[in-house]
């Protein structure tokens, strides 16, 4: 497929990969993707994203529920970013981050400090 052949891959054959909730512009996790994972994200209209740490692709909510959907893909204009647009599910609002939170991106710099400002929308012990 030509369109992939575009994107930059790292040594590793990956891409980064942000997503950012489609209706209200929330980024809400950053994760990685390989060949593969893209293809099957650009086929089936949901994302996945390839797992570093367990060496393989991984169905986003293939064990919460909390899949993403996804309406747009676009690439950065060095072709080595991909931007998902999606829709988060499996919860209203939408649990993106394994911590149960709507966004991985909970931590704010305050004071010279990292407070957390978002609350846990569901304990992972009853999504996991």
């Amino acid at each position: 497929m030509k369109w992939l052949d575009a994107v930059k891959w790292d040594a590793q054959g990956l891409v980064p990969v942000i997503a950012q909730e489609q209706s209200t512009g929330d980024v809400l996790m950053f994760a990685w993707m390989n060949r593969e994972a893209l293809q099957k994200t650009a086929e089936l209209g949901r994302a996945v994203y390839y797992s570093r740490s367990r060496g393989k692709l991984w169905f986003k909510g293939e064990e919460s529920g909390h899949v993403q959907t996804v309406h747009d893909i676009r690439l950065d204009c060095d072709n080595d970013v991909v931007l998902l647009k999606v829709t988060q599910l499996g919860h209203e609002p939408g649990i993106a981050c394994h911590t149960g939170r709507h966004s991985c991106f909970f931590q704010r710099l305050q004071d010279e400090r990292w407070e957390v400002i978002d609350p846990v929308l569901k304990d992972p012990k009853d999504i996991y």
